[in-house]
């Protein structure tokens, strides 16, 4: 008898914070009922997700990126189908896969200055992967990376994370790693110049923070790595694949890194898969012999499924206009927010590309707005921004996340199909929701009080 996945999920799907808290991460549901977000999904298509009562929400995360062609794409769901309904020679350990030949070949031509592929199962092990061809190529062992840096959680990837709360008690690393300012060419020189770095890893733009450079810096950072012997390694498995309004985020800057990395949106959302992007020569160093054409590789990273939901969301891109989309809706996204920060002495900055776009929130002026927001982050740093994520999720059905620990930038990372009628949305709740932060006493400050105390009892326990 088969298995009626449907019917299991109707069946269990109320029990689903119970058998989290019984079976899996008890601390994730803690945090979900304390913030109101244990609402129970039960259906997601395109940018919307759907709860038990059949609300209808915005949603402005994406599955962390990876649904950018949005949730349930037929395109996607067609060619996983028609893998399953083959008899593909799938995963023949002496054999090599044509449709991960095709993909090589589809990703290439959109990096013209990159010539070789190598495929993984996530973001991290891309970035595990890359650090293995760094050392490979240039026969040192350092590699250097950026503060407020997130490039994965194992630990080749981990040893480069510029945030202490995901490092804290798991030590030691690797011991051959340096952080630099992000934004600072200076730093960075002082480190390359000692000519044992292997590659510098950077995301075009943070995704911790939503930090963008300095118009010169990538450029600068292309150069000084060509003058040191380091590679230049491009971070793109968030700010990839059309995320920024360009197929590439390093493209808004005119720059051609020596490996790109990509993976989140790469998969259609469904699965896993990551890319390393990179020169013939870096490749050729790694895999130099025949006897080494095993030395490194991942048993699932070329599947046909894989390779198959890759193809189908490079197609989406090209036949709905995904890209340019991602750059239309995010120009009209910032001017809105831009005109909040005009307006509203809590908006502090406005900062982004495309579809990828943080609001930070700031210290107020005004004596009552001072004296409230003093005693929000005495409690907790970083709590405000909570005060304005409930109330779009409670009050206006947008699903939005802070962009970091103790951070004060909201973070949007929807689906790159938004419409006109989702910008509006966007903009009239964050409106709504800014504009009620505004007013000592009220609504969002009572929430912040409520807030501060399960901070306080959680920091005391």
């Amino acid at each position: 008898m088969s298995t009626d996945i449907k019917a299991l999920f109707a069946e269990r799907e109320a029990e689903r914070y119970a058998l989290h808290t019984r079976h899996l991460n008890e601390q994730m549901v803690r945090m979900l009922k304390t913030i109101g977000f244990d609402t129970g999904f039960v259906r997601g298509s395109g940018q919307y997700l759907w709860d038990r009562q059949g609300a209808k929400y915005l949603d402005l995360l994406s599955g962390f990126g990876v649904f950018a062609i949005g949730r349930s794409h037929p395109r996607v769901h067609e060619a996983l189908g028609q893998v399953l309904g083959s008899e593909f020679p799938n995963l023949i350990q002496m054999d090599v896969s044509p449709l991960a030949g095709v993909l090589a070949e589809r990703l290439l031509a959109r990096v013209p200055h990159l010539e070789k592929a190598f495929f993984a199962n996530s973001g991290t092990e891309s970035v595990e992967a890359a650090i293995k061809f760094a050392r490979a190529a240039t026969g040192r062992a350092g590699l250097a990376h950026c503060s407020h840096a997130f490039h994965g959680l194992t630990y080749g990837s981990l040893s480069m994370n510029g945030d202490t709360i995901f490092r804290n008690g798991f030590g030691g690393f690797l011991t051959d790693t340096v952080e630099v300012p992000f934004n600072d060419l200076g730093a960075l020189e002082d480190v390359l110049k000692t000519k044992k770095i292997a590659g510098f890893f950077v995301e075009p733009i943070q995704g911790k923070g939503v930090n963008v450079p300095d118009e010169g810096y990538l450029k600068g950072v292309a150069g000084l790595c060509q003058k040191y012997g380091t590679l230049f390694i491009a971070d793109e498995i968030q700010t990839g694949v059309g995320r920024t309004g360009k197929f590439l985020a390093c493209e808004h800057w005119g720059v051609e890194p020596d490996v790109v990395l990509l993976a989140k949106a790469l998969s259609g959302g469904h699965i896993p898969v990551g890319a390393v992007l990179t020169r013939k020569w870096i490749f050729d160093k790694l895999f130099n012999r025949m006897d080494r054409a095993v030395v490194h590789g991942s048993t699932f990273a070329k599947n046909d499924m894989a390779m198959a939901a890759a193809l189908a969301t490079l197609d989406v891109l090209d036949e709905e206009h995904i890209v340019e989309n991602a750059a239309a809706k995010g120009e009209r996204l910032m001017a809105a927010f831009h005109r909040m920060q005009d307006k509203y002495e809590l908006v502090k900055d406005v900062r982004g590309k495309g579809l990828m776009i943080g609001v930070e929130f700031g210290a107020p002026k005004s004596m009552g707005l001072k004296m409230a927001w003093t005693a929000v982050e005495a409690a907790n740093k970083g709590l405000f921004c909570q005060m304005i994520v409930i109330p779009l999720f409670k009050d206006h059905k947008i699903l939005v996340q802070v962009a970091g620990h103790a951070s004060h930038t909201i973070k949007l990372l929807p689906a790159l199909t938004l419409t006109d009628e989702d910008c509006a949305w966007i903009e009239n709740s964050f409106e709504a929701a800014i504009a009620e932060a505004h007013k000592v006493p009220g609504s969002v400050w009572s929430l912040g009080k409520t807030l501060a105390g399960h901070a306080m009892r959680t920091n005391a326990s």
